[in-house]
This record gives structure tokens, sequence and C-alpha cells, in this order.
């Protein structure tokens, strides 16, 4: 062997006299994968780009100790049919191991829609709890200690009217505002950008926003008003780099809305929560959440001035990837699920819902979720993954992966800066057409047989697999439209037209919404009643189609 070769060139002589399989060696985003990474690949001081965990950038974790001190949330995301069957199903998850509640309201409520409204024929309890007053709230939580127990309410668009009505319900167990803990999902740029929910255009929006961050900053301290959401743009198709990019300039257009509202961003910035998806290219997974820790940390601090380190870090809940399962042979899914909490493990997640195995066909059934629960906590307990901090930390291949995912989110905001901030990126449809073009690309790769999904495009199944599915009561509707023509039947409804009234009043001034919203939901009137109230001030939102 040669002697003057260096032990690079060695291996790269030896690498290319052997075979390579037919492959697309990159990441599912795009990203070119070497066949070795080195010392030479990775850039930069350690501790300017990795620090230590719990400190300034918090690459490696945002609490000095992680898992070593307090294992993850085990934070289910549940809900269907009714409010008490709802109940039912958090004490079920409470009883099996569970120490957080995640809500899943269904589609009309995430419309601000009643369930006696004709858009909602079909769709009352079938993908999430149906919610349309106090009343359902207080069934909701009926027996559940809402002072002990934290809580996660997916809800967008009438974000504020569902935290009117915890609070409210709050109330009547004797819980205090300042005692609540939990988050809002409250991310309503997402909204516009990928799960197209919404009750008005972007700027009132940011307004009713602006009147949350301000009242949960004033009076509840321990509640995220807002979970910064990239799951679901990366659901409808993004690459990871993307989620990433449109997730963090989300964030920052909140923080801008809060220091326009006259707000410190040291008063509110600590209760900003991330929500992020993990998906099955592992790696890939690992180094986006080490990134987004990263750049949040140095935003905060360079551009917007922030001081309190709780500021600087970025506490995100992660959910496995929804698109990733399939109805084929779907007892795979525990595997593909698996593979995606570990991801998310190893990114440093502070809570984490796993996906169960039969939801590309149904809702989970009881068995199903318990399977997901049960993944986390053999993760946690038997794995050994939680025994150390950032354990891939240092690796050549992680280093490098994180700093190009980086690279390209940092691409994505000089872009949406030059259009004048992510509002007008949306107006412009930018991050939409993005999504779409990384959509098409990745479904083309599938159908040319450069990207691998077992079941779907190899190993496809011969034959169904069997599987008893959750199904929904059709009487669900029935009963909850009932129930709530009685509610009106019985309430004070001058009480409900006066509120109406006050809030429509404040819509057109300039005082914060959150107050004459909780005189409304006191007075019982229904999510679909406040939200019309509002729309008719704020108007309704046709977005510019993307081609």
């Amino acid at each position: 062997m040669d002697t003057r070769k260096s032990a690079k060139d060695r291996w790269e002589e030896a690498y290319s006299k052997g075979p390579e399989r037919d492959a697309e060696f990159s990441t599912m985003s795009g990203v070119p994968i070497k066949p070795l990474y080195t010392p030479e690949d990775v850039d930069g001081d350690y501790d300017e780009r990795l620090g230590y965990p719990g400190e300034y950038p918090y690459t490696r974790g945002v609490y000095p100790n992680m898992y070593r001190g307090r294992l993850w949330t085990v934070r289910q995301f549940a809900g269907y049919g009714t409010a008490a069957e709802t109940n039912a199903r958090f004490r079920y998850l409470l009883e099996h191991g569970q120490n957080g509640l995640s809500v899943a309201f269904d589609m009309p409520t995430l419309m601000g829609l009643d369930s006696d409204s004709p858009l909602s024929l079909g769709e009352v309890g079938t993908e999430g709890v149906a919610v349309d007053s106090l009343e359902d709230m207080e069934r909701l939580f009926d027996g559940i200690p809402m002072g002990a127990v934290s809580t996660s309410m997916t809800i967008n668009a009438p974000a504020m009217v569902l935290l009117a009505m915890y609070v409210v319900a709050a109330e009547k167990q004797g819980v205090a505002p300042k005692e609540l803990k939990g988050t809002n999902q409250n991310d309503i740029l997402k909204e516009y950008i990928a799960q197209k929910e919404w009750l008005f255009p972007p700027e009132p929006s940011m307004r009713v926003f602006k009147d949350m961050l301000v009242y949960a900053t004033e009076h509840m301290p321990k509640w995220n008003t807002v979970s910064i959401s990239g799951y679901h743009i990366r659901e409808a198709g993004s690459t990871a780099a993307q989620e990433l990019a449109f997730t963090l300039a989300d964030g920052f257009a909140y923080i801008e809305a809060g220091i326009e509202a006259g707000l410190d961003v040291d008063d509110f910035a600590p209760r900003l929560s991330f929500f992020f998806n993990s998906h099955v290219d592992f790696f890939e997974e690992i180094c986006k959440f080490r990134a987004a820790r990263r750049i949040w940390a140095t935003v905060l601090r360079e551009k917007y001035g922030a001081k309190d380190e709780r500021s600087l870090r970025m506490r995100f809940h992660t959910q496995t990837a929804g698109v990733s399962l399939t109805a084929q042979e779907p007892y795979n899914n525990v595997a593909r699920t698996a593979f995606e909490a570990l991801a998310a493990i190893l990114g440093g997640t502070q809570s984490l819902h796993t996906n169960s195995l039969d939801e590309a066909l149904a809702l989970p059934t009881e068995e199903a979720v318990r399977i997901a629960v049960r993944t986390q906590q053999i993760a946690a307990l038997e794995t050994g993954v939680a025994n150390t901090i950032d354990p891939l930390g240092g690796s050549y291949f992680v280093e490098a992966l994180t700093d190009e995912l980086e690279r390209q989110a940092y691409d994505y905001f000089r872009q949406i800066d030059e259009m004048g901030g992510m509002i007008q990126a949306i107006e412009q449809g930018f991050p939409m057409r993005e999504i779409s073009d990384a959509s098409a690309r990745y479904q083309r790769e599938l159908e040319e047989k450069k990207r691998y999904m077992v079941n779907v495009n190899v190993y496809e199944p011969q034959d169904e697999q069997d599987m008893e599915l959750h199904r929904i009561d059709p009487e669900v509707s029935g009963g909850q439209v009932e129930r709530l023509e009685e509610l009106k039947e019985r309430r004070d409804n001058d009480r409900v037209e006066q509120c109406l009234e006050e809030l429509e009043q404040a819509c057109r001034g300039d005082e914060n919404t959150m107050y004459p919203i909780l005189e409304a939901v006191r007075a019982y009137a229904t999510v679909g009643e406040i939200s019309a109230a509002m729309q008719d001030v704020f108007g309704d939102y046709r977005e510019t189609p993307v081609i």
C-alpha cells in the first residue's frame, strides 16, 4: 500500500472499487448524503455552534439535565363524539400512564360552527369532540382536576372562544386562570399556509391573537398562548427545511405582534411553544430539531433583544407523522411510529404524541392507543436512549446535516423578509407554492420508485388485514344537536344578545376582545354565535389560488 497517500485518500480509493446500491442517497427532503462524514464537514467552534445543554445556543437541549432529570410528557391527542365520550377516553389515558391531555376538536368546532349548522352535517364528532358551548367544556373535564392536569387544545381560528370556555369551566371548578397549565395551538398563520381553517383575514386574525397574548400574559402565567405548528406544514407535503423555516418565520411574526401590542419580549416569549412533525427520515428529523433550537435562540437574542434565557429556549411538542402511515398492512405502522418517536426523543422533544397504528383507516381504538402509549414507555424505560443527553451530538454527519438545514432555513427567512414579512408572503402564496412543489416532487419520486414506501410501492401486500375499527355512533350528531337546542331554550337569550353586541363593539374599536368573549361564554353563547359576531365585523377571507 502506498504510504504516501492519506488515510482519507486510501479509503476513497477502496470505496470507489466496491459496489454501491442503486439508490437515491439523499434525505427525504432532497439533501444529498455523502458516503462518509469527517471533521472536515463540520464548521465552527464547539461553544459557539453546540455549547452545553441548557446553555445558549441550546443546540444540545433546552435544559441542563434533560431526560436525566425528567422524561418528556406523554401527551396523546384524543377526542371524538360527545364531550362525555371524550371525557371517558381522557380518564382511560390518564389511568394508563399519560400525564398530559391533548384535545382534538371536530371539524365544525375547528371552523367556528355549531353542531346545528347545515354546514356541520355529517361531521359532528367524527374527527374529534364536538364542543358548542361552555356546557360541553364542563362535560369534557368533568371529574378531571383542571388545576392539576396540563391540557393542550388543538384549536386555531376560534381559539379565543375555546380558551375562554376553558377558563370559565375551570372557574366553576374553583381554579383561577393563574393556576391553569397548558397550551392553545392558536397558530393562525399556519392555517393560511397549510390547514386552511380560518375565520377572518390575516390582519384581524393577528389582532385577535394579540388580544389573547396580552390577556394570557396578564392573567395566565403558566399558559402557552400559542403552539407554533410545523406539524401541519409537514403533513401538507413540505420538506424538513420548509417545515423548519416557515414554522420559525411564523414564530417571529408572533414575536413582532407581541411587541406591537406593547409587551416586552421577555414578558411573553417564554410562553411560546412549538409543535413539530417527526417524519420517518430518522437523521434528518433529529437535525431539524437541533437546528430549530439554535435558530430560535440566535434570532431572539440578536434581532429581538431577548435577555431572559427562558425566551431563548425553544420548547416543543412532537407528533409522529400521520402521512407516513399506511392503510395497507397497518400493523407495520407500529414500527414507523417507533422510529419517528425515537427521532423526536433523540432530537430533545419536551412532549410527544405517538400515532396509533389504525389512524390511516379511522379514529384509533383503545387497543391501538394503548400500543401507542406503550411505544413511548418502552422507549423511555427499556432502550436506554434517555440515559445521556444529545447522544448523537458531535457526530460529523449529524452536525453537518444540522448546519445544512439551518442554512436552508435562513435562505427562506431572507426571501420572506424581501416580501415584507410572513403575512405578506402568505398573501402572495409563497409558502404554499413551495410546499406544493415539494409535495409534487416527492410523489413523483414515489411513483418512479426513486424512494420507497413499504406496502405502497414496494413489498405490496397480497391480502388485506382484518382489523377492528373504532366506529362513531351515528346517533352522536342528533344527540349533540338536541342538547344544543335545549341549552338555547333555557339560557338567558337576552343576556346572550347583549354580550354578542358588546363583542361586536369591541371588535369595531380597540378594546381587548377576550373580555367580552369571556362574558359571552359565561352567558352560554355558542362557538358559532361568537365566531359569527366577530365575522360580521372582521369579514371573511379567500386565499389567492396557488397553481
